[in-house]
């Protein structure tokens, strides 16, 4: 038998949601089959598959061992003791960190590769705040994620309440989020606001944009303001009211004015001009404006952070920032 105590980072979650998390190797029909035959308890007594646990709350768990044998696969960087990560700002519950450009946010189909999740996992597990042997069901998680060429401010929640916090608010529009970029041309107008309607090749992994809606488009929104322009290249800024792919990039191509060094929504014949490494577009600002409660995370409310590198601006720029 196996004892398991909810905690905090448990807590307000269905049994057989936990149970997938804490014992991913008890299949769930197995799993629901051993709550209807008492093999899995709560607090002693029979319980229910979508009993939401608390805080305090005891599992009892008459299962075999060999379900509690699950592998530490981790990738071999998240125990890298020195990892290069550079924190904008952290406290017990949040981090936000910068991304450089050429980094993964996350692990997609590349294996092995180290990503910014795991530097952060790396340190926080370095740091003693977090340890998987401990957690049972929580995973320090991005709430936001960037393209692998785009650098910047990327906001991380280290506990599950902060985690569904902050998830709810992006969702609600309650963080800010403004990307600096530089564009090929001078947008016309100068400020405005970019509705159009996005569909998603996933083979290509690239967009398209059109005016019109479709069946299968989603709604993209943008709003933009030309902060400085020298030559023929433009200092923009975003800030995205949708959470589309690619959607800063493919409507600032879709308005004629593309992105300085995108190879997939580009000018090649004018990008070969700079031969930047990588698309000049950065999350440079994040801002949070509650308007409703936050619950742990209050204190945040008008709170804002900018990043403190952007390769790009100095370069082609003198344009200074608030």
């Amino acid at each position: 038998m196996r004892e398991l105590t909810i905690t905090t980072n448990d807590a307000n979650q269905r049994l057989d949601r936990f149970l997938q998390k804490a014992v991913p190797l008890l299949p769930g029909p197995l799993a629901q089959k051993y709550i209807r035959q008492k093999r899995i308890k709560l607090n002693g007594k029979r319980t229910e598959q979508n009993y939401r646990l608390t805080e305090g709350d005891t599992l009892q768990l008459y299962i075999s061992d060999e379900f509690f044998e699950a592998s530490q696969a981790a990738s071999a960087y998240f125990l890298d003791p020195k990892p290069n990560l550079q924190i904008c700002y952290e406290d017990a519950r949040v981090l936000i960190a910068e991304k450089p450009p050429g980094l993964l946010s996350h692990s997609g189909n590349t294996q092995g590769e180290p990503t910014l999740i795991d530097q952060i996992k790396s340190h926080l597990y370095h740091t003693g705040q977090w340890d998987p042997k401990i957690e049972q069901s929580f995973t320090p998680a991005l709430c936001n994620r960037l393209d692998r060429n785009t650098g910047g401010l990327i906001l991380a929640a280290k506990t599950a309440p902060a985690l569904k916090i902050l998830n709810e608010k992006i969702r609600t529009h309650e963080i800010d989020k403004y990307y600096l970029l530089v564009v090929h041309g001078r947008p016309n107008p100068p400020a405005g606001r970019i509705e159009g309607h996005i569909s998603k090749n996933p083979r290509q992994n690239k967009v398209t944009v059109s005016a019109t809606e479709s069946r299968n488009t989603k709604s993209a929104i943008t709003d933009y303001k030309t902060l400085e322009t020298r030559d023929n290249l433009s200092l923009v800024e975003c800030k995205l009211e949708t959470g589309r792919t690619h959607q800063i990039r493919a409507q600032m191509a879709f308005l004629g004015c593309p992105l300085l060094g995108d190879p997939k929504y580009g000018a090649p014949d004018q990008n070969k001009l700079y031969a930047e490494p990588h698309q000049a577009l950065w999350a440079y600002r994040i801002r949070f404006t509650f308007s409703t409660d936050a619950g742990v995370l209050n204190d945040l409310n008008h709170q804002e952070f900018t990043s403190p590198n952007i390769p790009f601006l100095s370069k082609y720029f003198r344009y200074q920032l608030d």
